[in-house]
């Protein structure tokens, strides 16, 4: 999710790839809150939002030309504060600032085939390295590949950097800084002859930025990126 201001007041938005709400079948879908108890456990409370109207009209906003999809929501006071800033995804110009390519590792989280990592309901984390280059502008390329295995119920799950630990150079002999930021939303994995190549597409966190803002604004102005990108044999990491 992500945080953006209407009107002064702060909204949530729920993000995923818009494949993974078009193949829900009802008209709701359930978000899992996980409530931390006094004694250590966990409580898993799994609240219903409509996506649909009774004519069956989606109610979610997708972007014209990419696999991204957003709602708003109402989510519990502790959790609107935990949302994730908008200023986190990445901008066009952010992996040009960070210097990040081909071989640097991110994070994913998911469901892969469902399964989650325990009984209150949180995602399984896990690593890839970016496998193409080049990987920006987006305009260009608007999605790029990370090396992990990818299963259905990965889609949608955000891909992410974070070097807390040490400090990156940036470009032309910036100062090295810490780097932490949204990369892009998983939607798709590789497959060549029906056989999985353990091979994730990740598209731009730059088309999640135009999403959010076409929630607000209907109108608002989106990228049009000069190719698909798409891999020979991808195919959707179906939730």
């Amino acid at each position: 999710s992500a945080d953006l201001e209407a009107d002064g007041a702060p909204r949530v938005v729920l993000i995923t790839a818009n494949h993974v709400l078009e193949k829900m079948p009802g008209a709701n879908l359930r978000i899992g809150y996980r409530i931390s108890n006094p004694d250590g456990s966990w409580s898993y409370s799994p609240q219903s939002v409509p996506i649909r109207d009774k004519a069956g009209h989606e109610l979610w906003t997708h972007h014209p030309s990419r696999d991204v999809a957003a709602i708003t929501i109402t989510a519990p006071a502790e959790f609107a504060k935990a949302a994730i800033p908008l200023d986190y995804l990445a901008a066009d110009d952010t992996f040009t600032k960070y210097n990040v390519g081909a071989g640097d590792e991110m994070m994913a989280l998911g469901f892969p085939r469902g399964l989650a990592a325990n009984q209150a309901g949180f995602p399984i984390l896990r690593s890839g390295r970016v496998a193409s280059y080049p990987i920006a502008p987006a305009k260009i390329f608007p999605t790029f590949l990370l090396d992990f295995s990818v299963f259905p119920g990965n889609s949608g799950g955000p891909v992410y950097m974070t070097e807390q630990d040490h400090r990156r150079s940036g470009a032309e002999g910036q100062t090295g800084q810490d780097v932490e930021f949204i990369a892009g939303l998983l939607t798709q994995q590789v497959e060549l002859n029906s056989e999985r190549l353990e091979i994730g597409i990740v598209t731009h966190a730059k088309y999640i930025r135009e999403t959010i803002a076409l929630v607000e604004n209907p109108a608002s102005p989106v990228t049009v990126a000069q190719s698909n990108s798409n891999v020979y044999g991808a195919k959707a990491a179906s939730a």
